[in-house]
């Protein structure tokens, strides 16, 4: 696979921020601490799901002491619906105590200092430094470990080997933002099954070699229950939907990796 150069790096990044100017987190939170709560209930589940059980938990539990006060039971109670909700609810006890005992209650600020935290790993750690504390760091998940390995924009064979190519290979003026333009393209456009390359704005740039045509496109929204009007191109412009289908088919290279299926 032909590495990304300099030059194709900075545009890639440039037509992802033109898309997503300021883009946020979907998680909802309303502290470092309800960040940290929230990103700690997401392992292994989805933002949505997440959405669904914070509001009741943060009602009774936004802070720390809060959380302590309620009780590990209670909050099993609250965040059923969520998988894994016993193991997370102990370490929501567990990380609230720290907390509370070790830092007066407050967020570190320190990717170490998060570390160690139970349920607390580097994906999260990265998150809440670049949510809560606009830190430019940048935390791989399964979108964007695939979005950085289909391209062939950050290639790795771990989670760690993307996070540290995409560190070496990111722009300054884009490390910001750089982690949500990345999770929501992957979620929304370069999807896992059948990425949605006929509206992607950076097609011409990606490596991947077997791109979704329309019909292909088509069809598979149809088997979806979705009409092909509705499904399109979210938040992506009609003129740069049509440059992409324009120069997308020119596109032969070939993909290689974990991250191409």
């Amino acid at each position: 696979m032909r590495a990304f150069s300099k030059r194709e790096i900075r545009e890639f990044y440039r037509r992802l921020a033109e898309t997503r100017p300021i883009p946020q987190t979907e998680l909802e939170f309303i502290s470092p601490f309800t960040l940290l709560a929230a990103v700690v209930l997401s392992a292994q589940a989805t933002d949505v799901g997440v959405n669904k059980a914070t509001p009741a938990l943060f009602a009774l539990a936004d802070t720390p002491a809060k959380t302590l006060a309620l009780g590990e039971e209670r909050i099993v109670e609250l965040i059923r619906t969520i998988g894994l909700f016993r193991t997370k609810a102990k370490n929501l006890i567990a990380l609230s105590r720290i907390l509370v005992e070790r830092y007066g209650g407050d967020v570190p600020r320190d990717r170490a200092a998060l570390e160690t935290l139970p349920g607390v790993g580097r994906k999260t750690a990265s998150v809440v430094l670049n949510v809560a504390f606009g830190e430019p760091t940048i935390a791989v998940d399964t979108h964007i470990f695939r979005v950085a390995n289909r391209t062939g924009l950050a290639p790795g064979k771990t989670p760690l080997a993307v996070e540290m190519a995409l560190e070496a290979c990111t722009p300054a003026k884009y490390k910001r933002y750089a982690h949500h333009w990345l999770i929501l393209h992957g979620r929304y456009v370069c999807k896992a099954r059948r990425p949605e390359c006929p509206t992607c704005v950076v097609a011409d740039l990606c490596r991947y070699g077997a791109k979704t045509g329309p019909a292909e496109l088509i069809a598979a929204r149809a088997e979806a229950g979705a009409s092909p009007r509705a499904a399109g191109g979210s938040e992506i412009s009609g003129q740069l939907a049509t440059r992409t289908l324009a120069t997308s088919a020119t596109m032969t290279s070939p993909c290689s990796g974990d991250g191409c299926a």
